[in-house]
């Protein structure tokens, strides 16, 4: 059994925010997969205080950390890249800090979707860079790279 949880923001207004990608990876995989072991939950939280709502979730489904797959941006991944790691993250994102601190632990798997595709000679900071919304043509090379995770996870 797998519990795969995305992190975002509540609301509609942060519904196609670079900070919602692991929302976007839940929603398309609530549509391809009907797998009776895969528990898919989209947080219902603010992403820097989902550390609560994951270890609600790990808790009711009385899973260990090995079984849970966290997915979120990443800034230390360009657009259209991704990783999938069990123990190790970004060097710095909020939500993935109060996952670790609610939990207690970093071994958990890490859905690492690359969002950064920021231009380099005008580089805004990255808090203000994940509330604003992907491009058409950022989701275009975005929904390819969800697909592929998509699969990945039905697989592991």
């Amino acid at each position: 059994m797998k519990l795969i949880i995305g992190l975002g923001n509540p609301g509609g207004k942060y519904k196609n925010n670079r900070h919602n990608v692991g929302q976007m990876v839940i929603e398309k995989l609530q549509l391809i997969s009907h797998n009776k072991d895969i528990l898919l939950k989209k947080s219902d939280s603010f992403m820097n205080d989902s550390g609560d709502f994951v270890k609600s979730m790990l808790t009711k489904s009385k899973l260990e950390t090995f079984n849970l797959y966290i997915i979120h941006d990443d800034l230390d991944i360009t657009l259209g890249n991704y990783k999938i790691q069990f123990g190790k993250g970004p060097k710095i994102h909020n939500g993935i800090n109060d996952i670790q601190e609610k939990l207690g632990t970093s071994d958990f798997w890490y859905v690492r979707v690359g969002v950064d595709n920021r231009d380099p000679n005008n580089r805004i900071s990255g808090e203000q860079y994940v509330l604003e919304d992907f491009t058409n043509e950022e989701r275009d090379i975005l929904d390819k790279v969800i697909n592929e995770i998509c699969r990945k996870l039905v697989i592991l």
